[in-house]
């Protein structure tokens, strides 16, 4: 035992000489701790979690029940057109599953938000319903918050920072969003693992207190429901409870800041030299399981320029969004995998001689060129959010004054990264595509899929899909007024109704395609996908002074013709739709428009 100090006990109080203990009470000391540790550790496993799980199930059973009992309204009712053709009591009744969802907390939001993606699964308007589903989280205390923080930093609260601001910017299912200013002495030195300026302001993500705990037990109680479902012989196709594991997965991913992390420095590298795109730093050194603290990006959510409109600024911002996907798609293979319109923010710098000199240096030299941030602009833009001529006047001032948009992806927890087995799935399944051979697509989708066995009415599915890909190449010069998204959406509604089962990762690329063709057709209408994807597949041509396509080729099954010729008819259609009458005419009676593929 050690004697009180001197702060610890009040004026004349007798204090106490430290007594030196034996090895052998020592020893007993130690094995006494072992053991009312692991008698602790036995009630908390064996007793008390079972317990709180119990719990927790009969309150789920209690919540979810009344949708159990009321499912039969799926049949009943008039079909509605405007709403999917579903029926009035189908629609009753996802408005109800919505409802309990969101009361059943985070770990069924989450849910709820990623059933909304697998339209393969579920149907469209119930996934619509689902999409709309918001967090109604509260957050949890300030105490909490300081505590997280201190123990991560190892230093009182006081001694962190100079400004931070106690109402959170932003809280979510499993974390929230606080805005702070780092204290000098604890900021990273610019020279050492930051070569660029340091922000002084940063976001400090924050984990809820036990969401851990919460949404452990809640996966634990989901897995028991799927695999009670699975014994249904006719929704075994869905395989619930590996798509329980697979949103296991995901929410872990969530839980643990470090992948948010790692994620961003990815990004980072991958987009350090397309100034068009940013994603926030992180801080390396003082970011934990719990704590995720990154630079705060001064910048504007795109649901005002979807809501208000982008002005001169539409087509740009369309572009440079589906520039940025394709780009993770195609070069780098790893993708935002949590693409909707509250993760894209919109922010606006002044390029100039001295920038453009700048970056060019940054490429030569391989290092890294930062932006002067433009907060005036930003906060001017957020006073006229009401008022939609003043904001569109704004925008028009702000490109004459030579200001351009930048797009800041954030949340960057979940991507998707094809291993070898998909990505060869995927080109494969791209090949037969681009060489406009629906049926042969279809069946690789069902011959690749985790349930082939379950398929109903293959070659119906693959007919379909032979006519929905002659459909697209009927209409070569209209592309632009075709939408991608109504392409996949129905692609979506025959593998449901087929019980064609996709893996994961697809999907989630498929849903990042519906996302951001949704959000760029309504900035600009005339949005042409594969006119956008053209100056991706030149720069994977010109890698290396043409490596990208020799690498390329060699991964792609059966050789690469087919991919050179998918790009000489992308190239030749951009011709062809900016040529004149006279040049036109040579190219189209030499068929040479639509290459024999």
């Amino acid at each position: 035992m050690l004697a009180f100090t001197e702060f610890d006990t009040p004026k004349n109080t007798i204090h106490l000489s430290p007594i030196n203990q034996s090895p052998a009470h020592a020893l007993s000391e130690t094995l006494l701790q072992r053991l009312l540790s692991a008698v602790a550790s036995f009630l908390s496993d064996y007793i008390i979690e079972p317990i709180l799980v119990g719990w927790r199930f009969s309150y789920l059973t209690l919540l979810f029940l009344p949708v159990i009992l009321t499912s039969p309204a799926l049949y009943i009712g008039e079909r509605i057109e405007e709403y999917g053709n579903e029926r009035s009591g189908a629609l009753w009744w996802y408005d109800l599953l919505v409802r309990q969802m969101e009361t059943a907390g985070p770990t069924f939001i989450k849910l709820a938000q990623w059933a909304a993606s697998r339209t393969d699964i579920f149907p469209e308007e119930m996934c619509t319903r689902l999409s709309k589903l918001h967090s109604s989280v509260e957050p949890h205390s300030l105490s909490a918050t300081k505590q997280i923080i201190s123990d991560n930093f190892n230093l009182p609260f006081e001694d962190i920072f100079i400004y931070f601001d106690p109402d959170p910017i932003g809280v979510g299912a499993i974390a929230q969003v606080y805005k702070a200013t780092l204290k000098p002495e604890l900021m990273p030195n610019p020279l050492d693992s930051y070569p660029e300026a340091i922000s002084a302001e940063f976001g400090i993500k924050i984990l809820h207190p036990d969401a851990d705990k919460l949404i452990k037990r809640d996966l634990k109680i989901l897995l028991i429901f799927a695999k009670i479902l699975n014994a249904i012989p006719t929704i075994q196709w869905l395989s619930l409870p590996e798509e329980v594991m697979k949103f296991g997965e995901m929410m872990q991913d969530q839980l643990d800041l470090r992948i948010e992390r790692n994620n961003l420095v990815r990004f980072g590298e991958n987009f350090k030299y397309r100034k068009q795109i940013k994603f926030p730093r992180p801080l390396l050194e003082y970011t934990t399981k719990a704590m995720l603290i990154e630079d705060y990006e001064d910048a504007l959510p795109i649901r005002l320029f979807l809501q208000n409109g982008g002005g001169v600024f539409d087509r740009m911002l369309a572009d440079i969004g589906l520039d940025a996907f394709l780009h993770m798609l195609i070069i780098d293979n790893f993708v935002h995998a949590d693409l909707h319109p509250g993760n894209i923010m919109i922010k606006f710098t002044k390029p100039t001689i001295y920038t453009l000199l700048r970056d060019i240096w940054a490429k030569v030299t391989s290092t890294t060129s930062f932006d002067e941030p433009c907060f005036a602009t930003t906060t001017r833009l957020r006073q006229y959010a009401d008022d939609r001529d003043m904001w569109i006047q704004e925008l028009t001032r702000l490109y004459n004054d030579g200001y351009r948009p930048q797009i800041v992806f954030v949340d960057t927890g979940l991507v998707s990264e094809l291993n070898e087995v998909n990505r060869r799935n995927f080109l494969d399944l791209f090949r037969a595509i681009a060489e406009f051979d629906g049926y042969r697509a279809g069946k690789l989708m069902i011959e690749r899929s985790k349930a082939s066995d379950m398929v109903i009415d293959g070659d119906v599915f693959a007919l379909k899909m032979q006519h929905l890909v002659l459909k697209v190449k009927s209409s070569t010069f209209q592309l632009a007024k075709i939408r991608i998204s109504d392409i996949l959406t129905t692609v979506m509604r025959m593998v449901r109704t087929h019980h064609v089962k996709l893996d994961g990762d697809f999907v989630n690329i498929v849903i990042a395609i519906l996302l951001l063709e949704g959000i760029g057709k309504q900035l600009d209408p005339e949005m042409d996908l594969l006119k956008s994807a053209l100056p991706i597949l030149r720069e994977l041509g010109t890698q290396g002074a043409g490596r990208g396509v020799r690498e390329g080729i060699k991964e792609i099954p059966s050789g690469g013709g087919w991919w050179l010729k998918f790009w000489f008819w992308l190239e030749a259609r951009h011709w062809i739709w900016n040529a004149s009458w006279e040049e036109y005419q040579i190219v189209f009676e030499r068929h040479i428009w639509w290459p024999d593929m």
